[in-house]
């Protein structure tokens, strides 16, 4: 019987799809989650604490691979390091992670860096982690999530005028889309640092919530402001974008159809396909 691959965080958005696709090719799987238990889906649920490292030896006893998709918004670099100890431990063949397009690339330096954008830091950290594990390894870094945009967006529809950062864009793609990726690389041979995964195209932050807005029927004021800080100033320069790397296929305006109904975002200032050099 095959080794069973191990997918870390394989209950929230990103994992659990991956779960379902490498269960449909026959690749036996194990979930990691904090509360493992209950599920009645064929595979194998352990339970483990990556904050701590209760679980995690016995999680990856006797597993070929990890794809780990377990993040947060900070702490990454040192889940990494619990994991990355216990798999090396156990002789993990291959370890697979989900990274974020502009981790190497936006400083979080400042106090107003870490409070809005910890999130690149601490993967690039992870990153590091595993390029430095003695364990083969590849490393996908994709745009945000469609999910996570729709989240944020959702949040902010509720204020009664709504700032938005000056200059941001955004590149988000299909979670499903990214899944796809990690499960083929983590049947494929160890990459090391394979090419980013990001949307068909590249939208500001007003096209986002505009977009949002007008498929819900709301209005709302927007109130573009300046963000100080050097992450800020990347972002605005594109650091978070991969216009050459544009593969996804579903669309934002789909997604959001699927996901609140309504009608399409009709503003004059709408998304730009990706192509070319990063912007």
């Amino acid at each position: 019987m095959a080794q069973p691959v191990l997918v870390t965080g394989g209950t929230g958005t990103l994992g659990r799809q991956v779960v379902a696709r490498l269960r449909e090719v026959g690749q036996p799987v194990r979930v990691l989650s904090r509360r493992a238990g209950g599920a009645d889906d064929g595979d194998e649920h352990v339970s483990g604490d990556l904050a701590t490292g209760v679980g995690i030896e016995a999680a990856v006893d006797g597993v070929h691979a990890v794809v780990h998709c377990a993040g947060t918004q900070k702490g990454d670099g040192d889940k990494a390091r619990r994991l990355v100890r216990a798999a090396s431990a156990a002789g993990v063949a291959h370890l697979v992670f989900i990274s974020v397009v502009g981790a190497d690339a936006i400083p979080v330096v400042s106090r107003i860096d870490r409070a809005a954008f910890a999130y690149f830091a601490s993967k690039r950290d992870a990153e590091r982690v595993v390029e430095n594990s003695g364990i083969p390894w590849t490393t996908l870094r994709a745009t945000q999530f469609y999910d996570l945009t729709l989240l944020t967006v959702r949040a902010m529809a509720k204020l009664p005028v709504i700032p938005v950062p000056r200059g941001f864009r955004f590149q988000p793609v299909d979670s499903a889309e990214v899944a796809d990726r990690l499960v083929e690389l983590a049947l494929g041979s160890p990459a090391g640092l394979v090419p980013d995964l990001a949307g068909p195209a590249v939208y500001s932050m007003q096209d986002l919530i505009g977009s949002y807005l007008e498929a819900t029927g709301q209005r709302r004021a927007l109130l573009p402001f300046p963000m100080p800080g050097g992450a800020a100033r990347a972002i605005r320069a594109g650091a978070n974008l991969a216009p050459s790397h544009g593969t996804g296929q579903r669309t934002w305006e789909d997604f959001l159809a699927s996901a609140v109904g309504g009608t399409t975002y009709s503003g004059s200032h709408g998304p730009r396909r990706s192509r070319g050099g990063r912007s």
